[in-house]
């Protein structure tokens, strides 16, 4: 039935028409944005899981910076300890020729004092915005290590950020001081005080200390020997103090002290002790046979081959707290104790400089790993963001391709709508033949 009230026919071709219309506008919007997903009303959950990516991506951007900053920071570190090695081993040649008794050791001593120096001023060099990897003499908690931003961890519960934590290696040669009044004094920390007698080994677990390792806690051996006719030993050469209890005074005057870094352990307490007598010993032409002294962990070991039931030498340990303003020493502080001038010092910096040659190559060893380590997450998180970027294109970036052929398409759509549209406003018309 035909009416010329009612055209469907134009209906259909108008429904088409804007359809058609609305289509082709959506894929403009595609083609000028370059984007499927412009905003939220073009898909809600699409556009909020790209946002949260996209949030992502310059998050860890700044990552990138920081571990770029990080990796420069321990980059110095690293090369000014392996310059510190190198010294050292060119100061270990010097000793060595040191040894021979035909030579002017004072000459030799001056060389090594000038390496010294040197050693001195690559350590306070090697810093990089502010930061000095290679000195760590302050007392504030926390000022052992720093940390670097490495990434963005996201999970259900939210966003939480890791880091890489480098720990300071100091390699300076400032020289310890404990305070001779201040604080609190302890005569005799961790276990019990050994006595070397007829029993001629004895051992002290400076684990036990129940005083903690607060940075610049400070620590000395006390040492006191006994032989009335100094027939075995000469006594006065085996003692730091006027008597077997140490004064806070005494160990003020004490060389056999190791005062704490933030962030020690006993063991590195112990290691320090274990170093200091080793100098002191060398530099007073001490006897190992009457007292030696080794380390194993936080454990201090004092063995004596001569010791009897009179001729005695007992040690003990003790502290004075950080608020007392001990002084902090540097690494390699012992460097101040080598003087090759006398026979016997240069036979005791030979055994000295092998363990301060090792502290300076553990040190370039454990900045080397640590700068391995923020170049390996460096490389990850640019991989990351890559991958991120790859995926918020694909959620929301439109296929240029398929919107071209879809456009051309559409157009002919277009013109075929407008046609028929044409078409069913002209059907009235076929009417008033009718009525002719």
């Amino acid at each position: 039935m035909s009416s010329i009230l009612t055209n469907n026919s134009a209906m259909v071709a108008l429904q088409t028409l804007t359809a058609v219309n609305k289509s082709m506008t959506e894929v403009q919007s595609n083609i000028s944005t370059g984007k499927k997903v412009a905003s939220s009303k073009d898909n809600s959950a699409v556009w909020a899981i790209s946002k949260v990516m996209e949030s992502d991506v310059r998050g860890f951007k700044g990552i990138s910076e920081s571990l770029a900053l990080g990796g420069s920071t321990v980059a110095v570190a690293r090369k000014a300890a392996e310059s510190v090695t190198d010294l050292l081993t060119d100061m270990k040649g010097k000793i060595v020729a040191a040894q021979e008794e035909n030579v002017d050791r004072d000459k030799i001593q001056t060389d090594i004092a000038a390496l010294r120096d040197q050693i001195s001023t690559v350590v306070s060099a090697a810093q990089f915005n502010g930061l000095n990897l290679l000195s760590n003499t302050d007392t504030e908690e926390g000022s052992g290590s720093t940390s670097v931003l490495s990434s963005l961890d996201r999970s259900g519960a939210g966003v939480t950020a890791s880091d890489i934590a480098v720990s300071k290696e100091d390699l300076g040669t400032g020289a310890s001081a404990i305070s001779a009044t201040g604080g609190t004094f302890d005569a005799n920390v961790g276990t019990s005080a050994v006595t070397l007698n007829a029993t001629q080994t004895g051992s002290i677990d400076i684990g036990d200390d129940n005083t903690g390792f607060e940075a610049g806690t400070a620590y000395a051996l006390n040492i006191f020997g006994t032989d009335a006719d100094d027939s075995t030993f000469t006594q006065a050469d085996y003692r730091t103090s006027t008597a077997a209890a140490s004064t806070q005074a005494e160990a003020a005057a004490n060389d056999i002290r190791y005062v704490a870094r933030d962030g020690d352990t006993a063991a590195d307490v112990a290691k320090g002790l274990q170093n200091a007598w080793t100098a002191y010993a060398g530099a007073n032409g001490l006897d190992s046979d009457v007292l030696d002294i080794s380390v194993s962990g936080d454990t201090l070991t004092f063995t004596s081959t001569v010791t009897d039931a009179t001729d005695t030498v007992a040690v003990n340990l003790v502290s004075v707290t950080a608020d007392a303003g001990n002084t902090i020493g540097g690494g390699l502080e012992l460097l101040n104790e080598i003087d090759v001038s006398t026979e016997d010092g240069a036979t005791s910096a030979l055994n000295m400089i092998e363990g301060l040659t090792q502290t300076a190559i553990d040190a370039a060893a454990a900045f080397g790993s640590v700068e391995g380590r923020i170049e390996t997450q460096s490389n990850f998180i640019d991989s990351l963001t890559n991958s991120l970027k790859s995926g918020i294109g694909t959620l929301v970036d439109a296929n240029m391709e398929e919107a071209s052929a879809r456009l051309q398409a559409l157009q002919v759509q277009q013109q075929l709508a407008v046609q028929a549209m044409s078409i069913a406003n002209q059907a009235p018309q076929t009417l008033l033949s009718l009525f002719r």
